[in-house]
């Protein structure tokens, strides 16, 4: 068999298809290769500020304080932006201003509404892009493999026209089609496996989050402070339950 067989054999002997395909694999690849990087830094800022400025949001003396050592200590910036919006929302339910619509509701059930509707917002922001990594994952590798089918077409066209074709002749060509399904297949198992732990991961954060939302309601409303034991992050301190909606 030809020693020369192989990628840079098959990119040359490759038509505009293949070399199409691959640079789209290519391209998935790091698509899908940011987008984990991406995730994985905004999680771990926020397992950080979990971890660290909660806490601490909670052993200030007061109410300005609490604001200014979360702002000061979340680097994710989703605590901070969760404690001001809840901040502004009382502020505006006290005098009047801006309230609008929600002016007939209480002030326990305006700020819940304004609560919820910012973990909507952060739930969004943590699930940015994982559709690309399920789309990825779903078609890297059909087009690997069709890359395999139009490479196998293209090495049998190229034989046709052979009175005598050894196994060789044939095998190689083939064997260099097959490179595509692999191509495809290493494009896609990164982006399925850091779908899954990317999805479970914000699924831990955002009940997490929501208990900071619940304990932020009971402090504007009441003044009722949450315990350090409930306000450190699951695996760090005592359990803590966290229910959906505020």
């Amino acid at each position: 068999m030809d020693k020369q067989l192989g990628f840079a054999h098959f990119w040359q002997q490759g038509d505009t298809v293949s070399h199409a395909l691959t640079i789209i694999l290519l391209l998935m690849s790091v698509c899908s290769w940011s987008l984990l990087l991406l995730k994985l830094i905004e999680q771990r800022r926020l397992r950080r500020a979990l971890r660290q400025a909660l806490p601490a949001f909670w052993q200030a003396p007061g109410k300005a304080a609490a604001m200014a050592v979360l702002t000061q200590q979340d680097g994710s910036r989703m605590l901070s932006g969760l404690a001001i919006q809840a901040e502004q929302a009382a502020q505006a339910y006290a005098s009047k201003s801006g309230v609008g619509l929600g002016g007939e509701l209480d002030a326990a059930d305006y700020l819940g509404r304004i609560l919820q509707q910012a973990l909507q917002q952060l739930q969004a922001r943590l699930e940015q892009g994982l559709t690309v990594l399920a789309s990825v994952g779903a078609t890297a590798p059909f087009v690997g493999l069709f890359g395999t089918v139009w490479g196998i077409y293209h090495a049998l066209i190229s034989l046709s026209g052979r009175t005598q074709m050894t196994l060789d002749q044939v095998a190689g060509p083939v064997g260099e089609a097959l490179i595509m399904t692999a191509i495809g297949l290493f494009v896609a198992i990164p982006a399925v496996l850091g779908y899954n732990a990317s999805t479970r991961g914000n699924r831990l954060l955002l009940a997490q989050l929501e208990s900071f939302a619940h304990g932020l309601h009971a402090y504007l409303v009441a003044g009722v402070r949450m315990p350090l034991a409930q306000a450190a992050p699951r695996g760090e301190g005592q359990p803590q339950t966290a229910g959906r909606g505020v």
